[in-house]
């Protein structure tokens, strides 16, 4: 519990990134938590100080073009480190392409990746100047198949993905690392956000559990590993699609999207 290391996190009310947050606060780490709503954070920040941490609370709407400059901005005015950061906070849209809102596509590209990609860079430069940091960034095992009826947020996550290897190959030479973590469908609130409750996915599969998938990413980071598919079905589906034609992988993806018949 010695740690006194800094780690930042944003979605970490909810989802992946509150489990991610438990694993961080029990290792030690003060926190600095981004999300919205400062209700929730604050109620997430309560149960986190119980490990006899430090938790910062950062309120910022990640969807607006400034809001991770003054996320930086604030974290720097307070005069802390960021050991660790975790770009956990992504959003996403279920429907045909030519349906969706053009705002609310903006949105999670703005989110999933404008907002992830200031972060890094920020906070990167500080860590390489000290030679020292990690960074996780959330992909998606949809960062390997085209994904229809959801196919913004798939097309953002193979940026997280392809962003996320190639630091690792310009960082090298250091001593920062950057794991990307590649989740399958989970159970978080990503379904009812994204309006795909009704789909197959949802109605007909297992959905992994969180906190397992954080725990599959937090060990991943600690080793400095630099890409982890987390779960043993998820990660036949990831080796797939290193043969798979992409035809025949957004065909298989747009039936797990697609209202489920016990929806109809």
């Amino acid at each position: 519990m010695a740690n006194k290391q800094y780690a930042l996190i944003t979605g970490a009310t909810s989802g992946i990134g509150y489990e991610l947050a438990k694993l961080f606060a029990k290792d030690g780490y003060n926190l600095i938590i981004v999300a919205r709503t400062a209700q929730d954070l604050e109620r997430t920040a309560g149960e986190l100080k119980q490990n006899g941490i430090e938790v910062v609370t950062i309120s910022k709407d990640l969807f607006q073009p400034n809001a991770a400059f003054e996320v930086y901005a604030e974290v720097k005015s307070k005069g802390l480190t960021v050991n660790v950061l975790v770009n956990d906070a992504g959003q996403g849209q279920h429907g045909f392409f030519v349906d969706t809102d053009v705002q609310r596509d903006i949105e999670i590209v703005q989110l999933n990746i404008t907002s992830m990609m200031v972060l890094t860079k920020l906070f990167l430069k500080d860590m390489v100047a000290r030679n020292e940091g990690k960074i996780l960034q959330l992909a998606s095992l949809a960062s390997k198949y085209p994904s229809p009826l959801l196919a913004v947020y798939a097309a953002t996550k193979a940026f997280v993905l392809s962003l996320s290897q190639a630091l690792v190959n310009e960082l090298k030479d250091t001593n920062v690392t950057v794991t990307a973590l590649m989740p399958g469908a989970t159970d978080t609130d990503f379904f009812n956000k994204a309006d795909a409750e009704n789909t197959v996915q949802v109605q007909e599969s297992k959905l992994d559990d969180p906190a397992k998938v954080a725990a599959d990413g937090f060990e991943a980071l600690m080793k400095g590993e630099t890409k982890v598919i987390s779960g043993l079905k998820n990660k036949v589906m990831g080796t797939m699609s290193n043969v798979m034609p992409d035809s025949l992988g957004a065909s298989n993806m747009r039936k797990t999207m697609e209202e489920s018949e016990e929806q109809k």
